[in-house]
């Protein structure tokens, strides 16, 4: 009985499915054209158009040359097992049961192998296309000039070619499976296999056709092997705990993986020669695949597991030690730790020395602002539309400013969208009026005014109430500081500029204090792109699905669109070959404000060397608050090869070669043409001024040295003297690590002060302090420093030393009167200083009233010198602390103890009711507050710096009278923003 073949589909499905498919199709080449074509004109506005042909024709290639060759692979063999099928088919139920789907696919057989080629085809290209930047560094890549210890092969065979030999091996074993497994059905379909009736279950040809894909897949394991003994070097050695072939690997692993790649030649031999020419049957094949399976076991898993278990386990220490030692210097070099200067510091000293009081290098310079802490202050003081922001942190930098060079806390007022209200939240509002921010705003770190407010040098909102505060007039100078390109701005955050057609300003540049007015502007930069033609509106009317583009008035032959205007997304787009810091920041440069970002090239397959995840790696208490978190990408090589710049204004994109050395950015250099990335000759001398050591290269730096900072084998591997990266030290059960911070300062060894990044590490599972390192710019190269303590320091660590301060009992109590029910304590940055062969702990203390636009102040400052509890200080600033602290040591040196916590204690009396002079002085001050709250409220800058400067002089009259009455010292006022006489401009 013939089975009858497989209903057929009506005329109308078949059209309705044709005119679904061809609807998706249309769509889905609609979308990729108008953001291919929108991606071009990006591109070519901001000059960087060989990195959008360069991918796509990378991606494009690949995808036609793995697709096709895939697709040919397949529908060959498909062809070829149809091709010799038997022409005389045995009678049997089974091949009854076939003959349906033979006659289904018969007809149409060759329809049949090219869709599913073409499927198969079309997922390999996909695959393949992802694979572009393996290609590129294939293409380009070059040597390291360093060779692997095992093979004695340039370490930039295993950067730039291996990665790509094993795609394309993965992609051979695909290929010959799904080769095989199609050409097994079809065999199978049409009689060359067989599973019932009496002779051969296999045709001939069928035999040599399949015993042949088989053999291929052998000797692709032969290849296999081969490569696998190079990426040996980057696998994890259980033995020695670290990266790389340990002992077994290479005296039992190395061997047995060449012994199976000539035993995969020798089989693969017999399986073409045994199943065709000899026993012309798959008997012989089978025993030979069989004995690989076995050899693969025995030679490649039992024999390395017996060498490691019974001879490396019982003394591996000794054994693993050159394999140990591989890795540490792997490591070191991979992720530029080699030249990492160590030095040890004693730190004997633990009572406070005189010098304190006079030095002109380190106390001047100590950094009392908290870049997290201030930005709630910076958008208070300088934000006068809700719409402006300054992000939750702040960024430091260094200026020179009236001849002096010290560390300043800097943010952009920039627009944020999501502030603007319901009523400005319209499409023309959105993106045609508020397109900008305005300003840099700047404040030196180590200096306060008006009861605990920054000091600010730069910004066009609020000179006059700093006026009230300093006489200090120098500035910052940004001769344009709009701010186009920012941090705040998300994907969709575009804008459209230009003149209007009637020639009127309807962009909101900033709000005129003096008048109460605002001021409005016309961009006139070259950002952007034209959208002077119906076609470009209509194509980013689709891409954006707006109709505006096309119907409002405000888009007109003058316009421009600026979208893409994060900083990082910018520099991401035009060089995505790099790995970003997640904490770009501004500075001043030639009087136009630049963003920088600091671009990483990445490896993962450097011999030897420590593989880490970045994103771990860089995360701490600061990530997602400010800064950026990166991409879960792990790596074991890392260098900052790159500094980006984007203009704040036109966001003109550039790129600086940094590290002239580095192999892996000059394999892009020259995949892109050779001069996508400008050469280090050309950083303008003004630019390279602000360039800092990277924050994320910093950490990983830094966790790595935890660890590699033993050089000697037998030490690394007991694990004795490893560190630790301490917890936050206000928030230590928080389990999230103390970020890094900027200092301008000098550390002993060093000539001046530098800007440097600093962090304190602690031993293994103890809390004492173990090492400060430090990373600076000397002479434009990075230069990695550590200060290692002894080993049985009595210094305490971070998290000891905040303890330490904060439950002295009179400090205590003194932080209990600032954090009263109507207000918090919020403790800044806790800074290491190594001085005078001891250490000296700085620590801001900053208090926030629960008002709902309250902003921390800083109202006091923990100092702390020694071993971290013997010498505490609690000051109203950083000046009276030190000497607080020199007396301290004076009296310790004369037999005399210091008295707990440096200030005299609070009893918790009442003070005596005030009269006379003493009470007509309070009123002055409450007086005052009342007008500070009512100017702070009114928005009128000018008289909030009135309004300070009058509580200022309420305050210092309100000390003489109490000092003229000889009455104790008396809490402020209540509702006074100081608990504490305003803090000089050095702290």
């Amino acid at each position: 009985m013939r089975s009858s073949p497989l209903p057929r589909m009506s005329r109308r499905g078949r059209v309705t499915i044709g005119v679904l498919i061809g609807v998706f199709v249309l769509f889905t080449l609609l979308g990729w054209g108008v953001n291919a074509w929108t991606d071009w004109l990006w591109f070519d506005e901001v000059r960087y158009t060989q990195v959008f042909t360069g991918v796509l024709a990378t991606r494009l290639l690949l995808f036609l040359v793995v697709g096709l060759g895939m697709a040919v692979i397949i529908g060959g063999n498909l062809w070829l097992a149809h091709r010799l099928r038997p022409m005389m088919r045995p009678h049997s139920v089974e091949q009854a049961t076939l003959e349906r789907y033979r006659i289904l696919l018969t007809p149409r057989l060759g329809t049949w192998i090219a869709l599913v080629s073409a499927v198969i085809g079309l997922f390999a290209g996909l695959s393949a296309q992802s694979r572009w930047a393996q290609w590129l560094l294939f293409r380009n890549g070059g040597n390291f000039g360093v060779k692997d210890p095992e093979f004695g092969i340039d370490i930039g065979f295993y950067v730039f070619q291996l990665p790509f030999w094993r795609y394309l091996l993965g992609v051979g074993f695909t290929a010959v499976v799904l080769a095989l497994l199609g050409a097994l059905a079809v065999h199978y379909i049409f009689g060359g296999v067989r599973l019932q009736g009496v002779g051969d279950r296999m045709t001939t040809g069928a035999r040599a056709h399949l015993s042949t894909l088989v053999a291929v897949f052998v000797l692709l394991k032969a290849i296999a092997y081969v490569l696998d003994r190079r990426a040996m070097l980057l696998e994890y050695n259980e033995g020695a705990k670290l990266y790389g072939a340990g002992y077994a690997d290479v005296n039992a692993l190395l061997p047995a993986k060449e012994i199976l790649a000539w035993i995969s030649i020798v089989v693969a031999i017999a399986i073409i020669v045994f199943s065709n020419a000899v026993m012309r049957n798959l008997v012989w094949p089978g025993i030979a695949l069989a004995l690989l399976g076995v050899s693969a076991v025995a030679i490649g898993g039992i024999y390395p597991w017996a060498v490691q278990t019974f001879e490396v386990k019982p003394s591996a220490r000794d054994k693993e030690a050159p394999y140990i030692q591989r890795s540490i210097e792997a490591t070191r070099a991979a992720y530029g730790l080699t030249g990492t200067k160590a030095s040890g510091y004693a730190a004997s000293n633990l009572t406070p020395p005189a010098s304190l009081a006079t030095d002109t290098s380190v106390v001047p310079n100590v950094r009392l602002l908290d870049p997290q802490l201030v930005s709630e202050t910076y958008t208070q003081l300088q934000q006068v539309r809700g719409f402006y922001d300054f992000g939750p942190k702040l960024d430091i930098d260094r200026y020179t400013v009236g001849g002096k060079t010290s560390d300043y806390v800097v943010g952009v007022r920039e627009i944020n969208y999501g502030e603007l209200t319901s009523q400005q939240n319209n499409w023309i509002n959105r993106h045609t009026v508020y397109t900008h921010g305005y300003g840099l705003v700047a404040a030196p770190a180590n200096q306060v005014v008006c009861g605990g407010q920054p000091y600010f040098v730069s910004g066009f909102l609020g000179e006059k109430a700093q006026e009230a505060c300093s006489s200090q007039t120098e500035q910052i100078p940004a001769q344009q500081p709009r701010i186009y390109y920012g941090e705040r701005m998300e994907a969709d955050d575009y804008a459209i500029v230009g003149q209007t057609d009637e020639g009127r300003n309807v962009e909101f540049d900033r709000p005129t204090p003096s008048t109460g007015g605002e001021q409005y502007y016309t961009y006139t930069g070259e950002g952007g792109v034209k959208i002077d033609s119906f076609t470009r509106r209509l194509l980013y009317a689709i891409k954006e699905q707006e109709s505006n583009f096309l119907l409002s008035e405000a888009v007109n032959d003058n316009s421009r669109l600026l979208y893409v205007r994060n900083p990082r997304d910018r520099v991401e787009k035009v060089a995505p070959f790099l790995t970003l810091d997640g904490d770009p920041y501004p500075a001043v440069v030639n009087g136009r404000v630049q963003w920088i970002v600091d671009g990483y090239t990445t490896a993962a397959s450097y011999p030897y060397a420590e593989r880490i995840n970045l994103q771990a790696e860089t995360t701490d208490e600061l990530t997602n608050r400010g800064t950026f978190q990166l991409a879960r990408e792990n790596v074991n090589y890392m260098r900052n090869s790159v500094k980006a710049t984007v203009d704040a204004y036109d966001g003109t994109v550039r790129l600086y070669q940094f590290d002239d050395t580095d192999p892996v950015l000059k394999a892009w250099n020259k995949a892109f043409g050779g001069d996508l990335v400008l050469p280090k000759s050309a950083i303008p001398p003004e630019l390279a001024e602000h360039f800092r050591y990277p924050a994320d290269l910093f950490k990983v730096q830094r966790n790595l040295l935890t660890k590699f900072h033993v050089t000697d084998p037998g030490d690394f591997y007991s694990g004795q003297d490893f560190w630790q990266v301490p917890n936050v030290p206000d928030a230590p059960d928080s389990g999230q690590k103390q970020p890094p911070y900027y200092l301008f300062t000098q550390f002993p060894g060093q000539q001046a002060p530098r800007f440097q990044l600093t962090s304190a590490v602690t031993p293994n599972g103890r809390q004492n302090l173990a090492a400060l390192i430090s990373g600076s710019y000397v002479d434009g190269q990075p230069k990695l420093e550590v200060l290692e303590l002894p080993d049985q320091t009595r210094i305490s660590g971070p998290v000891q030393v905040h303890q330490q301060m904060t439950n002295n009992g009179d400090i205590r109590q003194q932080l209990n009167l600032l954090s009263s029910g109507q207000a918090q304590v919020q403790y800044g940055n806790l800074l290491s200083l190594p001085f005078g062969d001891g250490m000296l702990y700085v620590e801001p203390v900053y208090v926030k009233s629960n008002n709902q636009d309250a902003y921390p102040l800083l109202q006091k400052v923990l100092l702390s010198y020694g071993d971290g509890g013997s010498y505490v200080v609690l000051a109203n600033n950083l000046t009276d602390g030190i000497k607080q602290l020199v007396e301290q040591g004076k009296r310790a040196g004369q037999g005399n103890p210091p008295p707990a916590g440096g200030n005299p204690p609070n009893t918790g009396v009442t003070p005596p009711a005030l009269t006379g002079a003493l009470a007509e002085a309070a009123g002055r001050v409450q007086s005052a507050i009342t007008e500070v709250k009512a100017a702070q409220a009114s928005g009128d800058f000018e008289r909030y710096g009135r309004a300070l400067k009058a509580l200022d002089e309420a305050m210092t009259a309100f000390q003489e009278a109490q000092a003229a009455a000889g009455a104790p010292a008396t809490p402020a006022p209540s509702g006074s923003p100081s608990a504490s006489p305003a803090p000089s401009p050095n702290g």
